[in-house]
């Protein structure tokens, strides 16, 4: 059962100290290429609307470059769904976004936005694209994300990371059952399971063992982590913690 999980890399945060100079480098694509040579089954970039972190060059660069698949993120807004059938991406994951966030905080309301996404999906999926919502491990969250015909739900792990590493272990586990419980309704309903946010090498066993979980969508903290023992050694740890999770199953 180990090579049955994929990981895909962000690589958003590259873009961050690139842009906090004004600069060139680090280059994310770089970035990028090195995690596909370390064994990232594919990579994630956040096109947002302030253009804070990856630019519309990069996702040039990206399509033209990668052997993986490219998951674009974005917002639900008609200039994003432009880029995005321009370029094809594999997966479009359609994300909440504010401008004054420091990073995507919760998942798309899907039930409240679900008459406009439902048109808004159709064309990306017409295109081939395979159309993924991020959405909190909710229940109405995940019958909605049904009904306007996503392929793919990733469901929200922030608030189980953040509480483990606050050591509120009980506040954890419970959310932790959420996540669990949700991919198991999810895949009922022939939704594709994916996982992502706040992901590290103390939190991601858990999640590998969710039979249902397809791919872990990972960003910040092995970029973080590459600062000391690299990007190539940061993701192989995580690849191997993902696959001794696995192979419980």
């Amino acid at each position: 059962m180990t090579n049955d999980l994929r990981l895909g890399v962000n690589i958003d945060h590259v873009a961050n100290v690139r842009n906090a100079r004004g600069s060139d480098y680090p280059d994310p694509v770089r970035a990028a290429k090195l995690a596909e040579q370390a064994g990232a089954d594919g990579i994630t970039a956040h096109l947002r609307e302030d253009r804070r972190h990856i630019r519309d060059g990069d996702i040039e660069a990206l399509m033209d470059c990668l052997s993986v698949p490219l998951n674009f993120e974005m917002a639900a807004t008609p200039e994003m769904q432009a880029i995005a059938l321009r370029h094809k991406p594999h997966a479009v994951c359609i994300v909440p976004e504010r401008r004054e966030e420091l990073t995507t905080e919760g998942g798309l309301d899907v039930v409240r936005a679900q008459n406009g996404l439902t048109g808004y999906i159709e064309p990306l999926r017409d295109a081939g694209c395979r159309v993924s919502l991020f959405i909190g491990a909710d229940e109405a969250q995940v019958e909605a994300s049904y009904r306007v015909g996503a392929a793919v739900v990733e469901l929200h792990s922030g608030a189980y990371c953040d509480l483990f590493h606050e050591g509120k272990f009980e506040e954890s586990n419970a959310e932790l059952k959420r996540i669990v419980d949700m991919s198991t309704y999810a895949h009922s309903l022939g939704l594709e399971v994916h996982i992502g946010h706040g992901i590290t090498f103390d939190t991601v066993k858990p999640l590998a063992e969710i039979p249902e979980a397809k791919e872990l969508n990972i960003g910040h903290f092995l970029i973080g982590e590459a600062i000391f023992q690299g990007l190539e050694p940061a993701i192989h740890e995580m690849r191997r913690l993902m696959d001794e999770g696995r192979a419980t199953l």
